[in-house]
């Protein structure tokens, strides 16, 4: 026998919840505000009673951290975002599924925090997006732990002088080992996202894959998700394009159908990433801008505001455009020149193949269109000569190996 009790707070207004439970089932309840009494059911029948958005917000933070439901055949849990990919995704898994949404730490002083898919208000979607069609949903808060895991490691990346990938970190790892841990605890077979990607056989390995929508296509940003976890995920929105997901959205009447896409980095909460990384303790520090021979052209106030490639806001100006080639985080020197001192045909990375593989198509940005090259494994990672020069290569950023449309390898530059 267990005690629960969750509260939760807004403009002013306060409510709690207090749950007596027995295995996986509420033996006394004390639960203003809900539609029905708690009193009999199991924790994954709570999970589905609606009622006032305090009261269901309190209800929420009781139950997260003691949900445990029996297994059953079928049982989906679907990553819940509060926006229309994963409503859609919970549409192909319904009527046996279960939402369940990652409350995660954003920045309180960035200005679009209710856009961020881990926000108060994306939460409060996603569970209302659930108890429309009558299902059970569940809130994880993992603020902490997601500070910890990604954006710790963040700050200290550009600290070190890295221009690092936080989405890659959390989807393919953080967030995907969260998730599958609560599928287990669920009674799940299974985890539904609404990521545009899909699972299939390459090489007589289940690997991940490039979604059909090249436009939305986030193979690049799972890329890191071990290979052995695929036989449990299941991506229902990989073999269509975005408007066909906001189509079968309006169809079914969910207020998801129109809602805005959420933004990369949530926990910067809307804000510019050099503003976060000062508030975060990353300090201004005067040093200098050198050319390619070490001729000092002006200053700047931080070797981390700025990156590879960068041509805009450098401060500094000649007959010619300059950009960003390097920095040194150890002398905290920026180093600028013409376009070409940017090229570069040899890239390691620290991860791992997971094939045998001697060409590959690789991408070393999100955004940047692949290039050919070839691969050799090394200690702890790999190599890559590419077949043209790439520009804007940096460090802490991921090359993501493709062979077709199989991710064949992923590792951090």
């Amino acid at each position: 026998m267990i005690e629960a009790f969750g509260d939760s707070t807004r403009d002013g207004e306060w409510a709690a919840v207090r749950l007596l439970v027995d295995g996986d089932r509420i033996v006394e309840a004390d639960a203003p505000g809900l539609t029905r009494d708690l009193r009999g059911l199991t924790l994954l029948e709570a999970a589905a009673v609606d009622g006032e958005t305090l009261a269901t917000d309190a209800l929420a933070n009781a139950l997260g951290p003691i949900f445990v439901a029996e297994p059953r055949a079928g049982r989906v849990a679907v990553a819940m975002s509060g926006g229309v990919d994963s409503a859609v995704a919970l549409l192909r898994a319904a009527p046996n599924a279960i939402g369940v949404t990652l409350r995660l730490w954003l920045d309180p002083e960035g200005p679009a925090a209710d856009r961020a898919c881990c926000s108060p208000e994306a939460v409060i979607a996603a569970r209302e997006t659930c108890h429309r069609l009558g299902l059970p949903h569940v809130t994880l808060d993992l603020r902490e732990e997601f500070r910890r895991a990604v954006v710790t490691p963040f700050v200290r990346g550009y600290a070190r002088g890295e221009t690092p990938n936080p989405c890659i970190r959390c989807n393919g790892g953080f967030r995907f080992a969260e998730l599958l841990a609560f599928a287990k605890r669920a009674g799940c077979d299974r985890l539904a996202t609404g990521h545009y990607a899909r699972i299939a056989e390459h090489r007589g390995r289940t690997l991940l894959h490039r979604g059909v929508d090249s436009q939305k296509d986030q193979s690049y940003m799972l890329a890191r998700l071990d290979p052995r976890r695929l036989d449990r995920v299941w991506f229902p929105l990989g073999e269509q394009d975005k408007e066909a997901t906001r189509a079968e959205a309006a169809l079914e009447g969910l207020a998801a159908a129109t809602r805005a896409e959420s933004q990369e980095a949530c926990f910067l909460a809307g804000d510019d990433y050099r503003a976060f990384l000062s508030r975060q303790g990353v300090a201004p520090r005067t040093g200098a801008i050198v050319d390619g021979s070490g001729v000092q052209l002006g200053t700047h106030d931080g070797h981390w505001t700025f990156t590879p490639g960068q041509r805009k806001g450098i401060g500094v100006s000649a007959a010619k455009p300059l950009y960003v080639i390097d920095s040194d985080a150890r002398t905290n020197t920026v180093v600028v020149g013409e376009r070409a001192a940017l090229a570069r045909t040899q890239v390691s990375a620290s991860g791992s193949l997971y094939v045998d593989v001697d060409r590959v198509d690789v991408k070393l940005r999100y955004r940047s269109a692949a290039v050919g090259a070839h691969v050799t494994r090394a200690p702890g990672g790999f190599s890559l000569e590419l077949d043209e020069p790439a520009f804007g290569v940096a460090r802490g950023q991921a090359a993501v190996l493709y062979e077709g449309d199989a991710v064949v390898g992923c590792g951090v530059i």
